[in-house]
């Protein structure tokens, strides 16, 4: 089982690489990529009295008390189930995807074909800081809790991360290719992650499933269906982009901002789906704990 557990996470972790490559040489080196981007971005404009207030609130709990909060629950829920190496690898794992973002988005190179002069003058967005941030914890989260909640809190993290992906583009403070990209190195460093907790595991361990299945095929089910959505948005918006964006119909743009916001969620559903399908033999039960009624 470990093995065709860790040849899985390899997989996912290449494939989620090779995405965030995709999603580079696409949307920020592209001149067609970036006016798709430019369009779903400008569609903010739509309906942003009404949900304004509602994405100040989600992004202004995104500020580093709040987040270091989120983290020191993180630790203190694994030191209090005593899984000092859990505490540890969830540590890391945050702090490699937020240094691989910045890094990413210092260093990558966005040229300026016009096609959205004011942002352009900010430099690279991609990927997304603030994603970043909470998907981390998000999928920190789901490591450390015991395996009765570890459904519940999938679908309640990849909600939430898929909230800030969301408020960040509602803000008008990144593209949906962004936001996506986040989503991405997370999903990769919780595959590097899983790995690490695979080597890890206690020979002690109990890796029988624990009932998050069903939360799994619902992030799954959702996740696909929501990308389906944003390609067929690109597909229409991909008609059209010959004509600047102040200049189209709110159907268009809503269409385009619409798709961009199912593919920010989609991908958090995925990406979170993905990492929990293996949560039991990753980060398994423990029979002395079992045996005393406290499952892991």
């Amino acid at each position: 089982m470990k093995v065709g557990v860790a040849l899985w996470l390899v997989l996912v972790g290449m494939a989620e690489v090779v995405a965030v490559v995709a999603l580079w040489r696409f949307f920020v080196r592209t001149e067609r990529g970036q006016e798709i981007d430019t369009i779903a971005l400008t569609g903010n404009s739509i309906g942003q009295r009404r949900v304004g207030i509602i994405t100040d609130t989600v992004l202004n709990t995104m500020s580093v008390v709040s987040i270091a909060a989120a983290i020191a629950a993180v630790v203190f829920i694994a030191l209090l189930r005593g899984r000092i190496g859990l505490a540890l690898v969830s540590l890391l794992f945050i702090a490699g995807a937020n240094v691989t973002t910045q890094v990413l988005k210092a260093g990558l190179y966005r040229p300026m074909y016009g096609v959205d002069k004011i942002r352009d003058q900010v430099g690279n967005s991609f990927p997304s800081g603030h994603t970043t941030a909470a998907a981390a914890v998000a999928v920190a989260l789901v490591f450390v809790l015991p395996s009765r909640v570890r459904g519940i809190g999938a679908v309640l993290g990849a909600a939430f991360a898929g909230l800030v992906g969301v408020a960040t583009l509602s803000a008008g403070w990144h593209r949906p290719s962004d936001a996506v990209a986040a989503m991405l190195v997370v999903g990769g460093w919780a595959c590097l992650a899983g790995l690490v907790l695979l080597f890890l595991r206690r020979p002690d361990a109990d890796a029988r499933e624990g009932g998050h299945w069903a939360a799994v095929a619902f992030l799954a089910l959702v996740g696909i269906a929501l990308l389906v959505i944003a390609a067929l948005a690109m597909r229409w918006t991909n008609e059209v982009l010959q004509i600047p964006p102040d200049e189209l119909s709110r159907r268009r743009l809503f269409a385009a901002y619409a798709g961009g916001m199912a593919g920010i969620a989609g991908t958090a559903c995925l990406m979170i789906a993905a990492m929990t399908s293996t949560i039991h033999t990753v980060v398994p039960r423990v029979r002395v704990e079992q045996r005393d009624a406290q499952p892991a």
